[in-house]
């Protein structure tokens, strides 16, 4: 069982809070130490700092203090101060200053298209048009994840509706009474939009406190509202650790009230720029479907139609849960990168919670962080990415809440422009472009019109991590034009010209140019490549009317080139291209593969196959995967060609993509076909659950079937883990792979329960875990009993006893199987069916005369322990036995009983076969109205239910076989109250005193009168006072009475039951006398006390060191005081300074100030008076100071008993 932790104490007294500062200006946070001379060091982002011109650190005892000057948005970090062991975390959050511009008068009667989200206070940039009362967005404000609830409002703000133009005012009120600190409070619009830097012309926030009360009031007021200002708002207030929020909604009626849904998706991206963090799934909950995709595009949505199928499913009305006091918001939204915690309340304060992102349950780790504080349970994702865009659910016992959460991208930026470009027609057209992320979403536009997919594949789209790119297989005269690329944060144009047609001539094949002119009589000259050509017997050039002719017989390849007829006199031309086309080859032995070769790629990694390729022009080439054509619509799949290559992606590669690619090229020479076989290799599936064989005290035997599909590697081995059932941490058992299905794990802790887990391993790596084990406990059976014993022997019946096991272990003993044997066979048989609990037994219907062995063993949850078998076999007869009584210790004595309690008396015995018992008192056979008695085997009871006076006396027990007998006697007192004493009477008075005397009471009560109690009384008051207790003569004096009172007694009799019930009162009374006698004290001869003196306690020899002051003491005594004088070698030391004497009630003392060798001697103390004197010495010896250093020696001695 784990310590208990021992909670830390901090270092310090006071720690440093978070603070909120302006731009330019300063702020201390201030922290004080425990200890005065404590060490600090500040930190920034877990980097030490030092004073300078940006810091000032500052110590004073134990008040420690960092300053931060001319603060910048650059200082919002975290901050720590750390003292010893101690570190404390604060943050600082720099806001902008607040910088308010009214608006011009002419921009109220313009007509303004906002986004619904948009808050509700006026921008003060008004120059981005359109939206000139749109507030500015508040760029990189990380969501507010708090979710802790106080209950600190006493007023909170309600959902309220205005009209365009007016006003409203929103109230929250805080009672401050039991606060320790003034309340904050924020305003918010949306999610995310702080409105404290937002105050202005339409906004106006208010404060204020009464002091008789202690209610703080908080005020938003909205001036001239209109219709962006709807919307959803929010309230929150804090005090130190407190913290408390409420959301109310503003509708705003009016004209343009009706403009913020249809036409907030139509503005410009420059002005989406500009516009606040929006909730685009309350935008996309209001927008009519046909605008979805536009909205996606301009929010950076990846996965539209996964989150309008998500939002589909939320449950509008959320139901009563006896789980859940507080439950998941419908959905949240957090940007990219940053991080998000979501909370629930719980009803049960030790309540599990298990998270699920889509179903499967998230484990602990540093991107997700579970806590737990009293009823709430949080969990923080940090450092959010498109992975954690999913559905997340809280289950808690049977019952659970969901919610979705949205990954916002930031704004995709194109890094690198499109290019202009001039290409002949029917050639292939590539404009590329790089963005900012990858995976990013583009439009590709052509003069305004969005470009899409159409069935003719005239436009193909290409993604290549950031590289996007637009390719038009065959360019035309109809795809010249502007082409522009558009993201959510920028665009980027270029343009296409596309020139004549190219001319593709095979070998020996004819190719003729000709062109028409407008003129029969206009002659011209043809070039090929700026050459003029001349005619020859190959090339032959001709003019006809106004067709002019060139033509070329059995081309060759040096006739490829650019063909080009210019009229003479005018200034334009006619040009052509002439290629030699060459059928398509593909080169797979190239690569160093042959068309049986396969090509292995681990699942999860990207695969390119690369096939170098010929042939003029450009042959095109279709990939296929069996009879099924491998096309780009798969974001995973990518198909390029370049000049001698055709490349075949695929970004991930999973199982299904195993399988034999066939690549085909053509041309209009041809075409080429070869086919690749691609193998994808994996780590194994997770095996299933294993399954526990056996358990031992601190081991188990474990065994697991191999996973299903072994990842196209054979299995190397697995790695087995374990954990307690209650705790998180899984533990390794062996780091190189096990080759086997079956592992034996040990040293574990017996009693604690354990789960268990399994990875499988290939040459690709380790699969994913199996499932956990069904719980189990290493358990081990118990020692075996002790102590077994034969108690008795019948004809057919044998009792036995044992004592339990030495060690039972941390399971609990299930009970006890007892089995006998016959002598001179093997086979044990059970003695009775199932265990029993008990450490005795009787076995019964046994057969006279058999000689068995018996044996017991102890079972538990681990099986059965060794066993105890008798020590010799048992021969089935009874046996005679002598009677004897076994008369308990307490009752050898007299046994003493109040009047009215109950005697039950329990009497063992012995004897075989069972004997006679009887009982008698004072000699006379015991009746029934005296006493009951209950008889058994080995055993008599005997019971007196209210003992009376009359059952005080000797009673005897008789156990008899035969003629043979035992005796026992008890004697039993019952014991009473007392009776009053009798004849209480005053037998003499003087002055101050009474005598009195009585007699014993009647009755004692059976026992022994211990005492009396006296008592006395005034006449007047009758109050009782008590003069004796416990008092054992019947004779007394009563002393100190009041003169002038006339007093009476009363006596009570006391035994060991208590005093009587009733007093002894004395029937006359006494009165002290008043004496008018005056006192004459007796005269006595004065003793004489004088007395010569005395010492009684001498001087002690002493040995000092020098230099250290000392005493010497004595006491005397003597009458008259005796006079005292010092010596010391027999000289008189009364006037030296050196020594001071002091005398006290006869106690002498010399006191020797840092003595050095020379004061050392005999000192003499003599004591004079008129009777005598007296002498008393001793000696004193002065020492040096010498250090010694003492070694001591420690010897360390073993005894052994042989």
């Amino acid at each position: 069982m784990p310590e208990p932790v021992k909670k830390a104490v901090s270092a310090f007294a006071k720690k440093p809070k978070a603070q909120e500062a302006e731009e330019g200006s300063s702020v201390v946070f201030e922290a004080e130490t425990v200890k005065p001379d404590a060490k600090v060091k500040w930190q920034c982002n877990s980097k030490d700092i030092d004073s300078g011109d940006k810091y000032s650190i500052t110590a004073e005892g134990n008040k420690h203090s960092l300053a931060l000057k001319a603060i910048t948005k650059e200082d919002a970090n975290v901050y720590a101060v750390i003292a010893g062991g101690s570190k404390v975390k604060f943050d600082l959050k720099v806001v902008s200053k607040p910088a308010p511009v009214e608006a011009p008068a002419d921009a109220a009667g313009e007509t303004v298209v906002e986004p619904e989200h948009a808050p509700a206070p006026p921008a003060e940039d008004q120059s981005a048009a359109p939206a000139h009362d749109a507030p500015p967005a508040e760029e990189g404000q990380p969501p507010d994840t708090r979710q802790d609830l106080t209950g600190l409002f006493t007023e909170k703000p309600q959902s309220g509706e205005v009209t365009v133009g007016e006003n409203i005012t929103f109230v929250a009120k805080v009672n401050a009474e039991s606060l320790l600190k003034k309340p904050t409070v924020k305003w918010f619009k949306g999610k995310w939009m702080d409105l404290a830097s937002k105050s202005g012309k339409h906004l106006q926030l208010k404060e204020t406190y009464d002091r008789s009360s202690k209610v703080y009031t908080f005020e938003m007021q909205i001036i001239a509202a209109k219709a962006n200002f709807a919307g959803a708002y929010r309230c929150e207030v804090a005090s130190r650790d407190k913290f408390d929020s409420c959301n109310f909604d503003l509708a705003v009626h009016g004209e343009l009230a009706f403009l913020r849904t249809e036409q907030s998706v139509f503005l410009p991206s420059s002005a989406l720029l500009s516009q606040p963090d929006m909730d685009v799934w309350n935008i996309l909950s209001h927008a009519p479907s046909s605008e979805y995709e536009k909205i996606a595009f301009q929010h950076g949505i990846t996965d539209l139609r996964g989150m309008l199928k998500r939002l589909k499913k939320m449950k509008k009305e959320e139901k009563k849960s006896e789980a859940f006091l507080k439950k998941l918001d419908p959905a949240y939204q957090v940007k990219k990168g940053h991080k998000i915690k979501l909370a629930i309340e719980v009803a049960n304060p030790d309540a599990e919670v298990k998270w699920l992102k889509n179903g499967q349950e998230i484990q602990p780790s540093a991107r997700y962080i579970f806590e737990s504080v009293g009823n709430m349970r949080y969990l923080t994702i940090n450092h959010c990415s498109l992975a954690d865009d999913a559905a997340y659910c809280c289950v808690v016992g049977e019952e659970k809440c969901t919610t979705e959460l949205f990954v916002k991208e930031p704004p995709i930026e194109i890094v690198k422009n499109l290019e202009d470009q001039m290409v002949m027609k029917g050639e292939r057209v590539e404009l590329e472009c790089e963005v900012s992320e990858e995976g990013a979403n583009v439009k590709w536009e052509k003069d305004g019109v969005e470009l899409t997919r159409d069935e003719s594949f005239k436009y193909r789209f290409k993604k290549d991590g950031c590289k996007h790119v637009l390719i038009i297989n065959e360019a035309t005269k109809e795809d010249c034009g502007h082409y522009k690329v558009k993201t959510n944060g920028g665009e980027s144009m270029a343009e296409l010209m596309v020139q004549a047609k190219v001319r593709r001539l095979k070998a020996k094949d004819q190719a003729v140019f000709k062109c028409e002119v407008s003129d029969e009589n206009v002659r011209g000259t043809w070039y090929k490549n700026g050459a003029e050509v001349k005619s020859d017997a190959r090339i032959n050039i001709t003019h006809i009317g106004r067709i002019h002719k060139l033509t070329i017989d059995e081309v060759k390849p040096e006739d490829e080139g650019d063909y080009t007829f210019v009229p003479d006199g005018h200034a334009f031309n006619l040009s052509a291209k002439l290629n030699f086309i060459d059928p398509p080859k593909i080169h797979l032995d190239c690569m160093g593969r042959t068309a049986d070769s396969t090509i292995v790629v681990v699942a999860g990694n990207k695969l390119r196959l690369d096939v170098p390729i010929t042939g003029d022009p450009a042959p095109t080439v279709i990939w296929t995967k069996g009879e099924k054509v491998v096309t780009e619509g798969d974001t995973r799949v990518h198909v390029e060609t370049t000049k001698g290559h055709c490349i075949f992606t695929i970004e991930g590669a999973e199982r299904q993509d195993e399988g034999i690619y066939s690549v085909v090229v053509r041309n209009p020479a041809g075409e080429d076909t070869a086919d690749i076989n691609v193998k994808v290799v994996d780590v194994p599936d997770p095996p299933q659950a294993p399954r526990i064989l056996s358990v031992g005290e601190d081991c188990c035997v474990v065994q697991w079937d191999p996973p299903a599909f072994d990842g196209g590697q054979p299995v190397l081995g697995y790695v087995v883990e374990r954990k307690k059932k209650k705790s998180y941490r899984w533990m390794r058992l062996n780091f190189d792979p096990y080759p086997g299905t079956t592992y034996e794990a040990k040293r574990m802790i017996e009693g604690m329960e354990y789960e268990m887990r399994v990875y499988a391993v290939n040459g690709i790596g380790m699969s994913r875990h199996s499932p956990a084990s069904q719980p189990f406990v290493p358990i081990a059976p118990t020692s075996e009993p002790i102590g077994l014993s034969l108690e008795d022997v019948t004809d057919t019946s044998i009792s036995l006893k044992w004592r339990p096991p030495e060690r039972i272990g941390s399971a609990e003993l299930e009970g006890y199987g007892v089995e006998y044997c016959k002598e001179g066979t093997d086979e044990w048989i059970p003695a009775f069916e199932g265990l029993t609990d008990r450490t005795s037994m009787v076995i019964r219907n046994l057969t006279t005369g058999d000689k068995l062995q018996f044996r017991v063993r102890a079972y538990n949850v681990a099986g059965a322990s060794a066993a105890t078998t008798l020590a010799q076999p048992v021969t089935i007869r009874e046996i005679m036995q002598r009677p004897k009584i076994w008369v308990p210790r307490n009752l050898r004595q007299t046994l003493v009983k109040t009047v009215g309690e109950t005697v039950n008396l329990l009497i063992h015995f012995q004897g075989k076969p069972r004997p006679k018992v009887t009982w008698t008192k004072d000699g006379e056979p015991l009746g029934p109205e005296l006493a009951s008695v209950r008889n058994s085997d080995s055993d008599t009871i005997f019971f007196i239910r209210k003992t009376e006076r009359k059952h005080s006396g000797r009673y005897d027990l008789q156990v008899q076989i035969e003629n043979i007998e035992d005796t026992a006697s008890i004697i039993l007192q019952v014991v009473d109250l007392p009776g009053p004493p009798q004849a209480l009477k005053i037998t003499d008075n003087w002055g101050f005193n009474v005598a009195l005397e009585w007699k014993p009471p009647k009755d004692n009560g059976n026992c022994e009168i211990t005492g009396y109690t006296i008592q006395k009384a005034e006449k007047k008051t009758m109050e009782w006072f008590t003069v004796y207790e416990h008092y054992r003569r019947t004779n007394c004096v009563a002393s100190d009475l009041i003169m002038g009172n006339e007093y009476i007694f009363r006596v009570f009799a006391i035994n060991m039951v208590g005093p009587s019930e009733e007093p002894c009162t004395s029937i006359d009374s006494a009165y002290i006398q008043k004496t008018g006698i005056e006192y004459k004290p007796p005269t006595y001869k004065e003793h004489d006390f004088s007395q010569a003196p005395k010492f009684t306690h001498p001087l002690v020899n002493r040995s000092i060191i020098a230099g250290y002051s000392t005493t010497l003491s004595c006491s005397v005594r003597g009458l008259p005081k005796p006079k005292v004088t010092w010596y010391k070698n027999k000289m008189d030391i009364s006037n030296e300074a050196k020594y001071r004497m002091l005398s006290k009630q006869g106690v002498l003392t010399l006191e020797i100030r840092k003595p050095c060798t020379f004061d050392g001697g005999v000192y003499t103390c003599k004591a004079v008076n008129d009777n005598g004197e007296d002498i008393v010495e001793c000696k004193l010896e002065v020492r040096q100071y010498i250090t010694v250093i003492a070694v001591v020696l420690v010897s360390f001695v073993t005894h052994e008993t042989i």
